[in-house]
């Protein structure tokens, strides 16, 4: 069986023979199949049988032909061992019993505890890595996002409980940090220990801040992550999230080997604020899927286009797939993807607007 490496050539900037392709939240809610699973598992179930959690992580790549899996999980699951007693509530997210309010609250936190608290994980990374012939991307969720949860108790729109603490107590909101960065930094390098072949820090809703803000209540603690990570030797990924790109021209220093653009920036002017260092991963807009296929296809040219101008391009989407998403519609795009980006790059033509 040979092993299809070209998302870990495209992560360090190498020549690719075509395009590769993942989507986050691949293994989701528009697989008639996996519907059928969560109908007598919760996600919070299926993450602790690890055979099953292995067998969704595979579902998708056997059925689209993606370039790489991304393990099933959810970037909650390592805050259980700090303490925080959360549930996954259907239609809603993430729900905190025991929210984050005061510096009491954040002291009571525990170090992670990988090997005896999510042991179950580590184990479905050990079976993936032995069945997939593509690379294992597993991920954490990062600091600002986490702690959006666990002090609004539940998503938030305005994160004001989240930004009341930033701004008027950032002694508080400092250690928050340091500890959320250390539950990333030890959580991954037992992924990468067990079997992961590159990681992805899930930054959903950093968006809302300011450059600004970001540089003072957030980038420093991103930063210590991916430098205290360097030393990995596996593609590392950092997706800001939705509405980041004012956010792009901040990560310069960052030790990442990838940044995931949304929808929002076009790959060139991404990677133009981006200042050229990094390979890039997106963008279309999830959404694009409702459309004909026909449309679907002008729109994933149009991305990949810009893609392939540079050595470093992973096509993606710009956010998580949805569940009235069309698994038929995914696999026809993946195809299309890998037929039309390995004519590009052998022929060096694009095929320009008519």
């Amino acid at each position: 069986m040979s092993y299809n490496d070209r998302l870990i050539q495209a992560s360090f900037k190498q020549q690719v023979d075509r395009v590769p392709v993942w989507y986050m939240r691949q293994a989701g809610r528009y697989d008639p199949e996996y519907r059928k699973i969560k109908e007598k598992y919760s996600l919070l179930e299926i993450c602790r049988q690890p055979e099953l959690a292995a067998e969704v992580t595979l579902m998708p790549v056997r059925k689209l032909g993606v370039d790489a899996a991304i393990l099933y999980s959810d970037i909650m699951n390592p805050v259980a061992s700090l303490g925080i007693d959360f549930d996954i509530v259907k239609n809603i997210g993430p729900v905190i019993d025991n929210p984050i309010r005061t510096a009491a609250d954040v002291d009571r936190l525990r170090p992670i505890d990988v090997e005896g608290d999510l042991s179950h994980i580590l184990e479905t990374i050990r079976i993936l890595d032995k069945e997939l012939d593509v690379p294992l991307i597993t991920f954490a969720g990062a600091p600002f996002t986490i702690a959006s949860y666990l002090i609004e108790g539940r998503p938030s729109k305005g994160y004001i409980r989240t930004k009341t603490m930033m701004y008027s107590e950032p002694e508080v909101w400092h250690k928050l940090m340091q500890k959320l960065g250390d539950m990333v930094i030890t959580y991954v390098r037992a992924h990468i220990a067990n079997g992961g072949k590159a990681f992805q820090l899930f930054d959903s809703w950093v968006g809302a801040l300011s450059p600004n803000d970001f540089r003072t209540y957030v980038l420093p603690t991103i930063t210590r992550i991916f430098t205290e990570l360097s030393d990995l030797n596996v593609p590392k990924i950092y997706f800001p999230g939705v509405a980041s790109g004012e956010l792009l021209p901040t990560l310069h220093d960052l030790q990442a080997d990838v940044i995931g653009l949304d929808w929002r920036v076009s790959i060139s002017e991404g990677r133009k604020r981006l200042g050229g260092k990094f390979a890039v991963q997106g963008n279309l807009d999830p959404y694009v899927l409702t459309a004909p296929m026909d449309l679907i296809k002008q729109h994933a040219k149009l991305i990949i286009d810009e893609g392939i101008k540079e050595p470093g391009y992973i096509f993606n989407l710009g956010h998580g797939l949805f569940p009235e998403a069309s698994l038929e519609k995914l696999r026809e795009l993946t195809a299309y993807i890998h037929e039309y980006s390995a004519e590009a790059l052998k022929t060096g033509v694009t095929v320009t607007n008519d």
